[in-house]
């Protein structure tokens, strides 16, 4: 029951956010249709007005958001604007094709599974995404990162696998393996993983594997556990019954915030 009410007074938090109190800035959202071929994708863009008023001067870092597997959803375009108003400048990006919206998770695993299964294709997706970001004119394009959640997680760190040059990436419950483990020698980024300790999508052979990974590459990587999470940690529409291998944990989703925080405050640095 307490863990209920957290899950519900976070989600208000959440909800009341981007309310702007008198006098404050406030955040400007727009959907934004851009390409990856022939491939038709409207992602989410968010930042906090002021920016616009001081000119370009005002350039913020930018992040880039990586949906989970249903695709791009409420609760993404509400991170990206959480991080409006911490001050960047965040693309929520469309990995599926405009419109595309999984019904269920049948349907999420089918169209997740297509990337997946084709890491190429997935990092060819996200670059997409954050070339669109990084031609934003209110974004300082030599300080860039990408965050993602579950799906989103995974397809964050092919994004830093592919050599992009950003500052940084951050996973949320996403998963770890790689099919290309070499591939982790491009890597320019600094690694943040944000891990449900007892999360089942991604049992700890999985995570022994990546922090291999890591190391033979020689990456700036650091993996915080949450105890007594699962998958989906940060995600209130899971519930709050870890015994599903699926929840919501206050705790944790409010830490994972607080370590993303002080993990651009330090890669962000002028």
């Amino acid at each position: 029951m307490k863990l209920e009410m957290m899950a519900m007074a976070c989600l208000t938090v959440m909800a009341t956010a981007l309310m702007a109190n008198p006098g404050a800035a406030a955040v400007v959202t727009q959907s934004v249709e851009y390409r990856d071929g022939e491939v038709v994708l409207e992602g989410y863009l968010a930042y906090d007005d002021a920016l616009q008023k001081d000119g370009l001067q005002a350039k913020r870092p930018g992040v880039l958001v990586a949906h989970e597997w249903r695709g791009l959803s409420p609760q993404v375009k509400t991170r990206a604007g959480q991080l409006a108003q911490l001050g960047y400048v965040a693309f929520a990006l469309d990995m599926y094709g405009k419109g595309v919206y999984a019904k269920d998770n049948k349907e999420a695993a089918m169209l997740a599974g297509k990337y997946k299964g084709d890491r190429a294709l997935m990092r060819r997706r996200a670059l997409a995404g954050l070339d669109v970001l990084r031609r934003q004119p209110l974004v300082d394009a030599t300080r860039m990162a990408a965050i993602g959640y579950c799906f989103g997680g995974t397809t964050v760190l092919e994004v830093a696998r592919s050599g992009a040059d950003i500052a940084g990436v951050v996973s949320f419950h996403g998963g770890l393996d790689s099919p290309a483990p070499a591939d982790a020698k491009h890597i320019k980024a600094r690694v943040l993983v944000l891990h449900g300790a007892d999360d089942p999508s991604v049992p700890p052979a999985q995570v022994a594997a990546f922090e291999d990974e890591m190391r033979a590459a020689n990456v700036d990587w650091q993996l915080v556990k949450y105890g007594g999470a699962v998958h989906s940690f940060t995600n209130i529409e899971a519930g709050t019954d870890a015994s599903k291998g699926n929840a919501y944990n206050a705790y944790a989703d409010r830490r994972s915030w607080r370590a993303m925080q002080d993990f651009f405050a330090e890669i962000f640095k002028p």
